[in-house]
């Protein structure tokens, strides 16, 4: 691969991914069942593939604005073995977003798997 080719290929998976992190962030929160924080949620998304690719960073201002939208709620508990922990939980607005985002995500999936299935 080129330098060109992968500067475009990286940059493709970076622009991929930032569409994706928030989805997959209130499904992991959606199938937790209890509230997590950012390395409990990190660690399950490197334990499934990582669409973080690594860079646990870029989890936590997506959390804040998904917070913010109130998609998720948090709240800081005390921590026997360090700093405070944010703790976060889906809502119910969170949940039917979700929903609708997942299935935006299905559809786009089988659009482009369609197409590219054309191709060789």
């Amino acid at each position: 691969m080129t330098d060109a080719s992968a500067h475009v290929q990286k940059k493709f998976e970076k622009e991929l991914a930032s569409g994706t992190v928030s989805l997959v962030l209130l499904s992991v929160l959606a199938q937790a069942g209890e509230p997590m924080y950012g390395y409990q949620i990190a660690k399950r998304l490197e334990d499934s593939g990582g669409v973080l690719g690594g860079k646990q960073s870029t989890l936590y201002p997506v959390l804040r604005n998904l917070d913010a939208a109130g998609l998720l709620q948090s709240r800081i508990e005390p921590s026997v073995s360090g700093p405070p922990r944010r703790y976060y939980r889906i809502t119910e607005t969170g949940r039917a977003v979700l929903a609708a985002w997942t299935a935006t995500w299905r559809d786009t999936r089988d659009s482009v798997d369609a197409v590219l299935g054309g191709t060789s």
